[in-house]
């Protein structure tokens, strides 16, 4: 009565939902007889499959097959199947091993390698370079010291040391878009040819991080063995992510104390290597590498009409209690630094390369890969005449006291009275005389290692 009483027009609308109610029901009907249909049939050959002889299974996998009973084959070779599985994976992660080296690479390590310029901090850095699952950055630190301008000591050293630290808790999550800020002339669409030293960082030289080189494109620290195009921060950002752990080395960090909130960040596992080396052969290498700089010391040294300034004194004397005090704090081992802290002496490294190497990273809790190994190999015997100011290639076992031969006896006096502290910290002997200094068989390190000395 309800539906007479509707208008017409009204009525055949609800007539043809209600035939088109019928049709959908009918087509899902028909939809869902199919699908149980294909899986009745996907059952089927699973079935089949698992009814199959457990030697032909076996064969597939590479294993050997066991006897199964004939009353109950499905659930045999079920069984079959399972312990197939876990030879596979157990084969993988063999293999795994292999190729990362012995050991399980275990949690995610961030590395620091602090030290002062030339200590061997390059040559050191490496042994971490040449690790394949590790992401080395060579001085990223740098763009921040030609970029922000700080005076030394006072308030200023402290507000270098703290933007340092920050920069490089971020880098040490792979945020590598905080050096955006420091780089110039800035990044355009998060590409820079002006990366420093970028090849001295493989993962920046390995693809995808190493895009086609670009024509017209001025790279100033392009990579070593491989033409590539501008830096993309971006896939440098992922391929750091995409790596087990993450190493940097800086010489531009002096302060062990103001670390203390980059060890205790959560997010992070950190490792510090300081690296230190006799303040003597550091003074005469830095002669060398930056002549211009010391010209007042060669000067002095060669004529000695003129005394040494004061201020260039003063400056060497805290630059050895800044590098005595960081040792001292580590080596006391607080609660925050426990385990996070080691010393090493560039001339131990030099003298016995591959087990220093061997000590780091044991320390890191790395495993040391045969990748590493070779390097060292080839680059620890390399010809006399063969290694230039910059070059990681030495002839270590000659190398490390080359300095003493070439450095001026006044000059050696010099810096044993400023850093007469720290030199007995780190176990080197004072020369009390020209001949003793240039006597080979006059060892300049202590008979007796220091007790920290592993």
């Amino acid at each position: 009565e309800i539906r007479r009483a509707l208008p017409q027009d009204f009525r055949e609308l609800l007539h043809c939902l209600k035939m088109r109610s019928k049709y959908a029901v009918l087509l899902v009907f028909v939809v869902g007889l199919v699908i149980i249909e294909k899986e009745n049939n996907f059952i089927s050959r699973v079935s089949d499959k698992l009814k199959q002889s457990p030697q032909a299974l076996a064969e597939a996998n590479g294993t050997e097959a066991s006897p199964a009973p004939a009353e109950n084959g499905s659930l045999a070779s079920l069984r079959e199947l399972d312990a197939a599985f876990s030879q596979l994976r157990s084969h993988l992660r063999n293999v795994t091993l292999q190729l990362v080296g012995d050991g399980d690479p275990g949690p995610r390590r961030h590395v620091l390698l602090m030290a002062t310029t030339r200590t061997g901090s390059s040559f050191v850095g490496e042994f971490f370079n040449q690790q394949g699952s590790i992401f080395y950055l060579f001085e990223p630190l740098w763009h921040i010291e030609r970029t922000v301008t700080f005076e030394p000591g006072g308030a200023n050293a402290v507000g270098s040391a703290l933007v340092y630290r920050d920069v490089l808790k971020q880098l040490f999550l792979c945020d590598l878009y905080i050096l955006e800020s420091f780089i110039s002339p800035a990044p355009e669409g998060h590409l820079t040819p002006f990366m420093f030293r970028r090849g001295s960082s493989r993962s920046l030289c390995e693809e995808p991080v190493c895009t086609p080189s670009a024509k017209k494109v001025f790279e100033k620290y392009h990579c070593k063995n491989r033409r590539c195009g501008p830096l993309n921060i971006t896939l440098a950002a992922e391929a750091c992510r995409r790596k087990q752990h993450v190493a940097l080395k800086t010489v531009r960090i002096r302060q062990l104390e103001f670390l203390q909130p980059l060890v205790e960040d959560p997010r992070l596992d950190v490792r510090i290597i300081q690296l230190v080396r006799d303040p003597r052969a550091v003074l005469a290498s830095r002669m060398v590498a930056f002549s211009g700089k010391y010209e007042t010391w060669k000067k002095w040294a060669s004529e000695g009409e003129a005394p040494l300034q004061e201020e260039e004194v003063q400056r060497l004397r805290g630059n050895c209690e800044s590098i005595r005090l960081s040792a001292e704090l580590g080596l006391r081992r607080p609660g925050w630094l426990r385990g996070r802290y080691m010393l090493v002496r560039y001339e131990d490294v030099a003298r016995a390369p591959l087990q220093k190497a061997e000590e780091m990273y044991r320390f890191a809790g790395l495993p040391l890969t045969p990748q590493v190994e070779e390097w060292i190999g080839k680059n620890t015997q390399a010809p006399r005449d063969g290694s230039g100011v910059y070059s990681t290639r030495k002839n270590s076992s000659e190398q490390f006291e080359k300095w003493r031969f070439s450095i001026p006896f006044k000059l050696a006096q010099v810096v044993q009275d400023a850093c007469a502290p720290t030199m007995r910290l780190f176990g080197y002997k004072l020369a009390g005389s020209p001949a003793a200094l240039a006597n080979r068989s006059f060892s300049l390190l202590e008979e007796a290692q220091p007790s920290w000395v592993t």
